[in-house]
């Protein structure tokens, strides 16, 4: 009886053998993909810093060490025509962790490109280069740049068209008015670009190029929901000098009508800025040095109530800073006055920032 259970099961695994190989050669092996999936970009950002805050009067100054901001970037191509953009933020004022750009992109033709989802609308250069493509450290603290509405850091959610004619850049979208404003009215937006010498291509731009391009681009840009609106002029000349040496202008002019603008208690404001910068031509050590100054003046005139005093706030910035690898590693040593004609407390800071990107 035992021999014969024996040579039963000696049979069937005589039997079965094969398929148990069979099985253990294709779990060991990595299975075979029946499609080739389309390359992925994988990129990653930082901006770390110290600063001291000092107050023009009553109080103490404080001292901190800031993670300002990290973000993850992810794109493909599904096609050769149809690409997806996904960026994140941690964003270190608030500790959260959000959705910068989802955007499908139909690229079809330099003069006829399709974004939807959530990305920078057409607005002022200093929205669409954001704080890691800007010349300078403290961007948006100064009345002026990027006071249209935004769901989260510039963007909205929405549709844009933008195209590259020559030495014209165009743009026109719609986007969501509850989630940026509360209102339901959808915002239209557009922008007008010049480039009088060297032509920036794409959609998004920079604040400068470190002497890669001579430009000479004047931009106009308005956003519109129900009547309101906010308007921007923007400026930017860039010139590489025989030298070596790099000399910078960018200037811009803004006017919030009911629409956006950086405090809330006042439905209109104004203001401008004008920033000058050198990048001197000789290397020391694996970077160059850069000289910055930036001037900017915002005025907040009609409150929302009775007693919302009219005040002006103007800001002085210094930086100087190290750039080793234009915007992907720069030490940014950094100054920043502002000044307040009522309502608020002047202050100062000082500090250093770092920025890292690959």
């Amino acid at each position: 009886m035992l021999f014969s259970c024996v040579r039963k099961i000696r049979v069937s695994l005589r039997k079965t053998a094969p398929a148990l190989l069979g099985f253990m050669t294709l779990a060991a092996s990595p299975l075979q993909a029946q499609t080739t999936l389309p390359p992925v970009t994988v990129g990653a950002g930082m901006q770390t810093s110290f600063v001291h805050t000092e107050p023009k009067g009553p109080g103490s100054g404080t001292d901190q060490f800031l993670l300002n901001s990290a973000r993850i970037y992810l794109g493909g191509s599904v096609t050769e025509n149809i690409k997806f953009m996904f960026n994140t933020e941690y964003n270190g004022a608030t500790n959260n962790i959000g959705v910068l750009d989802a955007v499908a992109r139909l690229e079809f033709d330099p003069k006829f490109n399709i974004w939807a989802g959530r990305l920078l609308p057409p607005s002022d250069r200093a929205n669409l280069y954001g704080p890691y493509y800007a010349h300078h450290w403290a961007t948006f603290q100064d009345g002026i740049q990027n006071g249209q509405p935004f769901v989260n850091a510039g963007r909205d959610n929405g549709v844009v068209w933008w195209g590259d004619f020559s030495k014209v850049k165009l743009s026109a979208g719609a986007f969501d008015g509850l989630s940026a404003t509360g209102k339901k009215d959808i915002i239209g937006a557009g922008r007008a670009q010049i480039d009088f010498w060297d032509k920036e291509a794409g959609y998004y731009l920079n604040g400068n190029y470190y002497g890669d391009k001579d430009l000479l681009g004047l931009g106009f840009a308005t956003q519109i929901q129900d009547g309101d609106s906010a308007s921007t002029v923007d400026f930017l000349l860039e010139k590489k000098l025989s030298g070596g040496g790099v000399v910078s202008v960018e200037s811009e002019a803004a006017y919030y009508s009911n629409l956006g603008g950086y405090d809330g208690n006042y439905s209109r404001s104004s203001g401008a800025y004008v920033l000058g910068a050198y990048l001197f031509p000789q290397k020391v050590g694996v970077g160059q040095f850069e000289i910055l100054g930036k001037y900017g003046e915002a005025k907040f005139f009609r409150g929302k109530t009775v007693a919302a005093t009219p005040y002006t706030w103007k800001t002085t910035e210094i930086n100087f800073n190290y750039v080793i690898k234009q915007h992907n590693a720069r030490v940014m040593f950094f100054f920043k006055n502002n000044n307040y004609t009522a309502i608020k407390t002047d202050t100062w800071q000082g500090g250093v920032g770092l920025q890292i990107q690959m």
